[in-house]
């Protein structure tokens, strides 16, 4: 029979995610030479190594792969009990793609913390393939993302519909062409075009939209940053793609112009009205969805 402690699971957690023995002893508040006499009886009563040893560093190998999703479930629910019998409020860790944590998650959260006032809520902000690692890394509780996640240990679950808008700089060319009912898919094609970088899960997402509809996108600048992206493009550089929650504010004040709200828009460019993306909801297969993170999704699915 195995009798394993959470102190051993704790100290191989901390190795993982730290990558030596000295780092994860730190994280684990104990001694070097604890931290070892720990992972080493770990390893003695599981009958496998749990590491590959490349000089210092220590890298899971395919028995570490398999335990470390189970032994941080096994600590987060031990934490959850701690937390339930000494009264303390719950403890929320989230991850989200830019647009996301940005523009869509601040009135969710709000209105969460209004209904769970003790709760403690964590947000991380990132792109999308930085919170799918951040996810599969038990980093963050769950994640939401704008784009498709592929990862085999997440679970993946649409989320919202989010519209995206074609828009221009209010004295571009391509602004008064959409104006006159000029505009064609050669031009708009061929504009300088201001997107997210690489790995965004916007940028994906309009790769797949907008090329089957204008053959090709002639990509000037690749951002980081929607909101950098929306001023490059209302100071007069270019034309871009992003959600309309992202350009309300300048749409309304006219500093841009939605491409695909002409009313003389050809037949060949009738595809860019009405533009959307679903997006995702995700959480590793081996975290249950239960307690705060159960609240909250339900709570911004309902919002």
């Amino acid at each position: 029979m195995l009798h394993l402690t959470l102190r051993q699971l704790e100290v191989f957690v901390a190795i993982a995610r730290h990558g030596t023995t000295g780092r994860g002893a730190e994280a684990a508040a104990l001694s070097q030479s604890a931290a070892s006499a720990a992972l080493a009886e770990l390893e003695r009563q599981l009958g496998s190594a749990l590491f590959d040893r490349i000089g210092r560093q220590l890298r899971l190998n395919e028995s570490g792969r398999l335990l470390l999703p189970r032994a941080t479930a096994l600590l987060e629910q031990a934490a959850d009990i701690g937390r339930l019998f000494a009264g303390e409020a719950a403890s929320l860790r989230l991850g989200a793609s830019t647009t996301v944590g940005n523009y869509l998650l601040p009135p969710q959260i709000a209105a969460f913390h209004r209904d769970n006032p003790q709760a403690r809520l964590r947000l991380d902000v990132a792109n999308t393939a930085d919170i799918v690692a951040a996810v599969a890394e038990f980093a963050v509780d769950g994640g939401f993302i704008e784009g498709m996640c592929r990862h085999p240990d997440l679970v993946v679950a649409p989320w919202q519909e989010d519209e995206l808008v074609v828009f221009a700089g209010r004295d571009h060319p391509l602004a008064r062409a959409a104006g006159a009912g000029t505009l064609t898919r050669e031009a708009l094609a061929g504009a300088d075009w201001v997107l997210r970088e690489t790995g965004s899960g916007t940028r994906e997402v309009l790769e797949q939209l907008l090329l089957p509809l204008l053959g090709h996108l002639k990509v000037t600048l690749a951002l980081g940053n929607s909101e950098a992206i929306k001023r490059t493009v209302a100071a007069g550089l270019g034309v871009s793609c992003l959600s309309r929650h992202v350009v309300a504010d300048l749409l309304q004040r006219g500093d841009v112009v939605d491409l695909a709200a002409s009313a003389g828009l050809p037949e060949e460019l009738a595809g860019l009205a009405g533009l959307s993306r679903p997006l995702y909801f995700i959480r590793h297969r081996q975290k249950p969805l239960q307690g705060g993170l159960a609240r909250f999704l339900a709570a911004s699915l309902a919002g």
